[in-house]
């Protein structure tokens, strides 16, 4: 029955996909290879290019309408694949008609929009789950178990980029196109999830886009370490990297290079006594660690082909996804106190919309 999902099930869920343009057929092509799906449907406003991606003598089912979708008996789920502004509409619907919903990052276009769509998800019994893909990635997936198990130890800082000479989007700023990914791999692989103590943003149009093409993030975090994430559409040379620095080790992954994606380093700074007195820094001991360098082994497997399956194992076991609602707000919290702290002038500002100004450090 639409919208159940009792233990031990085993038949093939019914899905519908909202929105065949650019991310629509990733997520079609998964649902259709995956042995937990049954993809029955597929929305979209353009009808032809929905037949021309599902292909000739598809027995999927092609329509412009929501309404006769979410009419469906045989549709246990649905997966949104359009503009973010739309979101919050497409899932409410949904999920009153006892959907279950994934929807492609981000969650929605506001706090407010991701807020509702959580509570509703939450009074009706039903998984909401944001598809932050970066996350089922077994690079990521790796370095979320090497953080868990304590292998790089209390985390001291971490430095991601993500740059490339990249398309001006007409509706968002850098930060909202690619700062998501970033973000959600963040809250992903951070003990707890992205809680960030403040948010300092600073962007930049050198195009005269009227919009930042440019950003840093600075996310100061509990217990005194610091993140910061570099977005940029306008880098001739591409570069998707990500660095952890813990007490112990240091992980560096990078994205672009297939043969070691991941690398650890056994190798740091020990302070061993610490002097609060300037006059008295000759007694502070600092050691240097210069251990081995490993590359952690990582299988090869699609990334959207794990986030559908978990996306149905949430739904058969009654529990929230690895990326459910919650962590597509705490994503979203970030990008609104960006957004906030760029119209302040690059203050640090608090990632509650409720909360007042941070003082800023002189």
């Amino acid at each position: 029955m639409t919208g159940e999902a009792a233990p031990g099930h085993t038949r093939p869920l019914g899905v519908a996909v909202v929105g065949a343009g650019y991310w629509g057929p990733n997520l079609i092509r998964n649902f259709r290879s995956s042995t937990d799906w049954d993809l029955v449907a597929v929305c979209d406003l353009d009808v032809a290019r929905a037949h021309s991606v599902l292909g000739a003598r598809s027995g999927v089912a092609v329509t412009a309408s929501l309404e006769e979708v979410l009419a469906r008996d045989d549709v246990d789920a649905i997966a949104i694949a359009t503009p973010a502004r739309t979101h919050q509409g497409i899932a409410l619907a949904a999920l009153r008609a006892g959907k279950h919903v994934l929807v492609e990052k981000p969650l929605a276009d506001s706090v407010a929009n991701g807020t509702a769509m959580v509570e509703l998800a939450r009074k009706q019994g039903l998984v909401l789950m944001a598809d932050h893909t970066y996350c089922y990635t077994p690079a990521v997936l790796k370095i979320r178990e090497l953080v868990e198990a304590g292998e790089l130890g209390d985390i001291l800082f971490i430095d991601s980029v993500r740059i490339n000479l990249g398309l001006v989007q007409p509706d968002v700023d850098v930060f909202w196109d690619l700062a998501p990914h970033d973000l959600s791999i963040l809250d992903f692989v951070i003990p707890g999830g992205l809680e960030p103590t403040g948010v300092a943003a600073q962007g930049a149009d050198p195009l005269g886009a009227g919009k930042s093409c440019v950003g840093y993030l600075s996310l100061p975090l509990v217990g005194g370490a610091m993140a910061h994430v570099h977005v940029n559409w306008l880098s001739p040379t591409k570069i998707r990297q990500m660095v952890i620095s813990g007490t112990r080790r240091t992980l560096v992954w990078d994205d672009l290079n297939p043969q070691q994606r991941l690398s650890v380093y056994d190798r740091g700074v020990d302070l061993a006594h610490n002097s609060a007195t300037a006059a008295d820094r000759t007694a502070s001991t600092i050691s240097y660690r210069l251990g081995d360098t490993w590359a952690p082994a990582l299988p090869e497997r699609e990334a959207l082909g794990s986030m559908v399956a978990e996306f149905a194992a949430s739904i058969r076991e009654q529990r929230p996804s690895h990326t459910d609602g919650e962590a597509g707000l705490r994503v979203l919290r970030v990008l609104e106190a960006a957004a906030r702290s760029l119209a302040s002038g690059g203050a640090l500002v608090t990632a509650d919309a409720s909360q007042p100004l941070l003082e800023v450090a002189r």
